[in-house]
């Protein structure tokens, strides 16, 4: 991510995230560790549903060590959730507990990243999570968490700008807008012009388009206008993998 992600996230099909969701069957490892954990992750976040936050927290663990070969990508969504935890204590005048927790979800993102294999959703989610999160951290932590998500952000565009325009709708969106907003907010006004060109070229005709407009005219609007996931996942999403086991 997104993802993730940027992360990483499915703002654009937040009804979806809050309906019912079944049991993530964790023994079946022909589903992706993305999809048995992102719609519990997002929904509470996202719908401060945080019966199936802890849910998704619960499978995490219980991923770490069913599944040893997608540890990278687990420890990630432990980032996240854990980040999220973070925020919340922060939110709440807990102090201590933020801080605990805030260094629990960057040592959960450190040891990710350190991964070789089951790791190709490391550098979305890592990205994902600091671009939604970072604003909500104490005023000392935000830039940080901005060079955080720009870093992870960057290493995706590497990793896939050469074929940027074969990819999905979604990875595009999330892709080049987590790269405008996280080099925005860090000084790089350059490459946020450049990223920012893409998208009007690249994302013409989608859901991004608006937003890509929005912060050509506007580029300090980059600042505050989320960008993440406007239309994705579906075909990820459990209940639609499940069904298509079942054919």
């Amino acid at each position: 991510m997104r993802v993730l992600a940027s992360l990483v996230v499915v703002f654009g099909i937040i009804g979806g995230v809050t309906a019912q969701s079944p049991e993530p069957p964790l023994g079946d490892t022909r589903l992706t560790v993305h999809t048995l954990l992102r719609e519990d992750v997002f929904a509470g976040f996202m719908a401060n549903d945080m019966v199936r936050f802890a849910r998704a927290e619960r499978n995490i663990e219980q991923l770490l060590k069913d599944r040893p070969d997608q540890r990278g990508n687990v420890l990630a969504w432990k980032g996240l959730a854990t980040m999220h935890r973070a925020v919340l204590a922060f939110e709440s005048g807990k102090a201590d507990e933020f801080r605990t927790q805030l260094e629990a979800a960057r040592a959960a993102f450190a040891e990710a990243a350190k991964q070789t294999s089951g790791n190709e959703g490391v550098a979305a989610i890592t990205g994902g999570t600091y671009t939604v999160f970072a604003d909500r951290l104490p005023e000392p932590h935000r830039a940080t968490a901005w060079a955080d998500a720009y870093a992870n952000y960057s290493l995706l565009w590497k990793q896939q700008g050469a074929a940027i325009d074969k990819l999905p709708v979604h990875h595009r969106g999330e892709v080049l807008g987590g790269l405008v907003q996280s080099a925005q907010r860090t000084g790089r006004t350059e490459e946020m012009a450049q990223h920012l060109d893409r998208m009007l070229t690249l994302l013409q005709g989608t859901p991004y388009e608006a937003t890509a407009q929005e912060w050509k005219a506007n580029p300090a609007s980059a600042a505050t206008t989320k960008v993440t996931c406007k239309n994705c996942h579906n075909p990820g999403r459990l209940t639609s993998q499940l069904a298509a086991l079942q054919k």
